[in-house]
């Protein structure tokens, strides 16, 4: 398949949190550490934490699985589970100011493909880091291959992944002894701890892995660190969990929003009211991570442009895909100058808050 272009969309809510709706969903010496890094650019209480984080969700290339099931022509997707075209650093140094987060989804594409999902990744790690460096609290979010992508920009774009034979695998959480000290996991519910270190409900669906021979190897010890570890079906030791140790960027191999969204059979994904429970848990802490950045879009009009909502979500999860339902992308097309400059109806009545918006947390 030749090589695409990847659309950066935004979604403007996140999950459903029990009981209750939710709005979603760098380096510099100045940076010492996280809690450092929040007194500079605010307070965290709840009087001046942002109540409307949006953020921005990373499109990537058909995968071959994806692309074989649809005769029509379609260059890039987004699994509805996370909820532009090849555009220059100039376009996410614009965009990105107006966002309050990042996230790096799942999938199945190559890191080595010219204007896809690792070209857009570079541009979107390189100018966290930089809003990072200035004050600005920006964190970014990487699940399964967006985990791997965060650690290859961070190896300066070296292939250090292992070859692993994790799919269809439910695995429980082997932390560190230090986990507790870490940023998502120093404040989780003792419930939720047990749940993942006990039971076999993150799901796990992956060829590649990195180790932490290979993590330091390419010295990503020296900035990251890892919560969590687990094991292949053939036993090899993978890292799990992950977290930058002075910015907001935050990493897990596994696949939260299946056990919340995804139900096709045969797939091993916990559904039990336990893996809902600890599932829902890095939904809600990434969101919290993005309601401490107070940017925004200059008016509703810019947001209308961008949300998610302007696209249509295909019910994919009927041919057999592993996903449930996906944002299908033509090739060619420019959606911020084909994009209607208002919302639909549904989306209007949403924002008056006559209906509950739902977008995904990881």
């Amino acid at each position: 398949m030749a090589p695409s272009t990847v659309l950066f969309t935004v979604s403007l809510v996140l999950v459903t949190i029990v009981g209750t709706p939710e709005r979603l969903f760098v380096e510099s010496a100045t940076v010492i550490s996280s809690e450092d890094h929040r007194s500079r650019v605010g307070s965290s209480s709840s009087s001046q934490l942002n109540e409307e984080p949006i953020i921005g969700v990373l499109a990537q290339e058909m995968s071959y699985s994806l692309a074989e099931k649809y005769e029509e022509t379609y260059e890039s997707y987004i699994a509805a589970s996370y909820v532009k075209i090849n555009k220059t650093r100039d376009y996410y140094e614009a965009l990105l100011p107006k966002l309050n987060g990042a996230l790096f989804p799942g999938g199945a594409t190559w890191f080595n493909q010219s204007n896809g999902y690792a070209e857009a990744g570079r541009h979107i790690y390189d100018v966290a880091v930089e809003l990072n460096a200035q004050g600005v609290y920006f964190p970014v979010w990487g699940t399964c291959l967006g985990f791997e992508l965060l650690t290859y920009l961070a190896a300066d774009g070296n292939e250090h992944r292992a070859h692993c034979s994790s799919n269809n695998q439910g695995l429980h959480l082997d932390f560190t002894a230090d986990f507790r000290t870490s940023r998502l996991f120093a404040k989780a519910p003792e419930d939720v701890v047990q749940i993942l270190a006990n039971e076999p409900v993150t799901a796990n669906f992956h060829q590649f892995c990195t180790t932490e021979q290979n993590f330091t190897e390419y010295g990503l010890d020296r900035e990251w660190r890892v919560m969590s570890t687990n094991k292949d079906w053939n036993g090899l030791e993978f890292i799990s969990t992950i977290e930058h140790k002075t910015l907001p960027f935050y990493g897990v191999q596994f696949h939260p929003e299946k056990n919340l969204y995804e139900w096709v059979r045969g797939k091993n994904i916990s559904h039990s009211p336990h893996a809902i429970r600890a599932a829902q848990y890095f939904a809600d802490f990434f969101v919290n991570e993005a309601r401490q950045n107070g940017q925004h879009f200059a008016s509703e009009v810019d947001i209308d442009k961008h949300v998610i909502y302007n696209f249509p979500a295909t019910f994919t999860g009927l041919k057999r895909s592993a996903f449930e339902q996906c944002y299908l992308f033509e090739p060619n097309v420019d959606y911020l100058d084909e994009l209607p400059p208002v919302y639909p109806p549904r989306v209007a009545a949403a924002k008056k808050g006559t209906v509950k918006k739902l977008a995904t947390g990881v």
